[in-house]
């Protein structure tokens, strides 16, 4: 495992079999009122690999148009994004270690082919605030580097259950998943893997 920056942590295996299956029940809550879609790359518009969703009193969208952005509603239907689930806001104050309570979760869906180019969690204005990341289903293979793009980076594997906390020192270093591992999970029935990004936006 390569020495993560100062504020990143690794959690292996923090959430046992029955909080997972939990979580993905709630997860399959949110995405009957606010169903799963394909954001776009600012500019060029191309459809990014994973298809997404939100839920909190705010949720992260990217679309050719506006690009990168907070907005309170379902960029397809309209609606305002159902509410976070307890058990994630549980996670948020056992975990985070900040006093105000998460705004937004992302919900990322990664297919066996999907996967994440290196960025940075910049959209927000709270940047004390970490930002949690919780991994269900297939392991994947997550890279992180430093707080500049060709600063060197080393890659871990994340497994189902697994928590990393992105925060302090490390809360702007660049990370992406690089490959998702068929078949290492049988949380989810048709295989996948779900990724919940719990974030503070304002301060």
């Amino acid at each position: 495992m390569p020495v993560l920056q100062n504020g990143i942590r690794h959690l292996p295996g923090y959430l046992d079999r029955t909080a997972q299956e939990s979580l993905v029940a709630a997860v399959r809550a949110v995405t009957a009122e606010a169903p799963l879609f394909t954001p776009e790359m600012p500019v060029t518009g191309k459809p990014m690999t994973v298809r997404m969703t939100n839920c909190g009193p705010l949720g992260w969208v990217t679309d050719k148009q506006q690009g990168y952005r907070y907005q309170s509603f379902h960029p397809k239907t309209g609606e305002p994004w159902p509410a976070m689930p307890p058990p994630l806001l549980d996670l948020w104050q056992a975990i985070a270690g900040y006093p105000k309570p998460p705004e937004a979760c992302l919900v990322n869906f990664y297919a066996d082919d999907a996967r994440m180019g290196l960025h940075q969690d910049k959209d927000e204005t709270d940047f004390a605030a970490p930002v949690l990341s919780i991994s269900l289903g297939n392991t994947c293979l997550f890279r992180v580097g430093g707080l500049n793009r060709k600063d060197p980076t080393g890659s871990f594997k994340l497994s189902s259950g697994d928590i990393v906390v992105i925060g302090g020192e490390g809360r702007l270093a660049f990370h992406g998943v690089d490959k998702i591992y068929p078949g290492t999970s049988t949380l989810l029935k048709n295989g996948g893997r779900i990724n919940l990004t719990l974030r503070r936006v304002n301060s």
